[in-house]
């Protein structure tokens, strides 16, 4: 008689499969933006060796205001990456939540003669995966915001922070 075999949780099988699926649409998509590893940025950033580059959070404020890498600008369209001014040779690495909406952004600004683009592979989502460091108003955190409960898969169990929207005021009721 075989020993039972305690069957593995379904999150682990298919959170694997669900971040290979995401990567190949992402690449499928954006075939022209060179991507970034997690490491590879941890590593650039730590080393300090200039030019550092730019970072982007092409997320909404709501997913901004959780959490963000540190010393990153918000940047969620091209007017709003082009507003800052970016010198066009200096590196610029892109991220959203799992890699899609930054690399859309990394093409566009690739379009607009922008030479060093990146984006972020697998995003913030991957980043605080790997337990790398995250701010929220300056201070140290753990929580993404998961943008909706079926990106939050994505993220490893005790990570997804979805903020309690506010009780409608009275205007709002009316």
């Amino acid at each position: 008689m075989s020993p039972m075999r305690t069957p593995m949780p379904l999150r682990a099988v298919a959170q694997p499969v669900a971040w290979w699926m995401v990567n190949h649409w992402v690449r499928w998509a954006f075939p022209g933006v060179p991507t970034l590893s997690p490491q590879s940025l941890a590593n650039w950033l730590s080393q300090g060796k200039d030019p550092l580059p730019i970072l982007l959070d092409v997320r909404r404020d709501d997913e901004f205001a959780v959490s963000h890498l540190p010393e990153s600008y918000i940047a969620p369209d091209l007017a709003a990456a082009l507003a800052l001014g970016l010198d066009p040779d200096q590196p610029i690495v892109a991220y959203c939540s799992v890699g899609y909406r930054s690399a859309r952004l990394a093409a566009q600004l690739q379009a607009a003669g922008y030479t060093q683009v990146y984006n972020l592979a697998g995003s913030i989502f991957q980043w605080a995966n790997e337990g790398r460091s995250l701010v929220q108003s300056g201070q140290p955190t753990t929580n993404v915001h998961p943008y909706n409960s079926r990106w939050e898969l994505l993220l490893k169990p005790g990570l997804a922070c979805l903020p309690e929207k506010p009780a409608p005021t009275a205007e709002e009721k009316v």
